[in-house]
């Protein structure tokens, strides 16, 4: 069984015990403060790569990162760097993390912040919404049924959630659009077997249509991994494990904020083919 295996099991388990908090977390989710524009901020007006900064305590693959992270000193940190918007860590048991990490985030900065979990059930899509999340995390590696991507999508889309539809190959890129993504991420890092190469992100990013916005994903440690992932058409890039472990958090999402992007199109005209429509209940 793999890593990824491993994690899903273990998120339904924690899937069944969330049902019996249906009705509360329902509630919760329908007076929440209103979501912040994830999507909105990732295509910067001033032509520099967006950056999203990730609070993450470990890593199956690397184990203990930041075992110590403040995540409401952090975010701080993070926005006086530049960043546009965060991503959290909220699985507990293979990253250590918490909804209550994403929570004193948020209120710590004004920035949007992305639930990133292993997302399999509409329940925890509300989860998301109600704990203060403004985008969730939809890995197609780990939802293999199109109607359920399709499904989480659109529960995102009704509760006023942005959806980042996570991909990692040719077969993944093309379910996301299918799906009608409007926010694409192309990890780095194979969830299988955890291995990192930025030339995924640089093969699948002509796939993408210039009216998609594209997230690079994971490996991206220094400026010029940024440089490259926004030379192939990256609007933003999301970024955790350099982070935490940087000295200065600050000055590293500095670093990778100054990237300039070139502005070429992803995708020529003549080559792109006819968007889905948006999924819909």
């Amino acid at each position: 069984m793999s890593v990824l295996d491993r994690i899903l099991e273990s998120k339904r388990e924690e899937i069944v015990a969330l049902r019996r908090h249906a009705p509360a977390l329902e509630a919760q989710a329908g007076s929440s403060p209103a979501p912040r524009d994830f999507t909105g901020v990732l295509r910067r007006a001033d032509g520099h790569l967006a950056v999203i900064a990730e609070i993450k305590r470990r890593s199956p693959s690397k184990g203990d990162l930041a075992p110590d992270l403040d995540p409401a000193a952090t975010a701080r940190r993070y926005a006086a760097g530049g960043a546009v918007a965060l991503s959290v860590l909220t699985d507990g048991p293979y990253f250590d993390g918490s909804l209550a990490d994403l929570a004193a985030a948020r209120e710590a900065v004004a920035l949007p912040v992305l639930r990133k979990d292993f997302t399999l059930d509409p329940l925890q899509v509300v989860e998301a919404r109600a704990g203060g999340a403004d985008a969730v995390l939809l890995i197609t590696a780990a939802l293999p049924d199109d109607a359920l991507l399709a499904d989480l999508a659109a529960t995102a889309a009704e509760l006023g959630l942005a959806a980042l539809v996570e991909v990692d190959d040719e077969a993944g890129l093309e379910r996301a659009l299918e799906a009608g993504a409007a926010l694409v991420g192309v990890t780095n890092r194979n969830l299988r077997t955890f291995g990192e190469d930025l030339a995924t992100a640089e093969r699948l990013a002509a796939g993408i249509p210039d009216d998609v916005v594209a997230v690079a994903e994971s490996a991206i440690r220094t400026p010029a991994d940024a440089r490259r992932m926004a030379e192939a058409g990256f609007d933003a890039v999301l970024v955790g494990e350099a982070l935490v472990k940087a000295p200065d958090p600050e000055a590293a999402v500095a670093s990778l904020a100054a990237v300039v992007c070139p502005g070429t199109p992803r995708t020529p005209d003549s080559a792109r083919g006819p968007r889905a429509p948006s999924p819909r209940r």
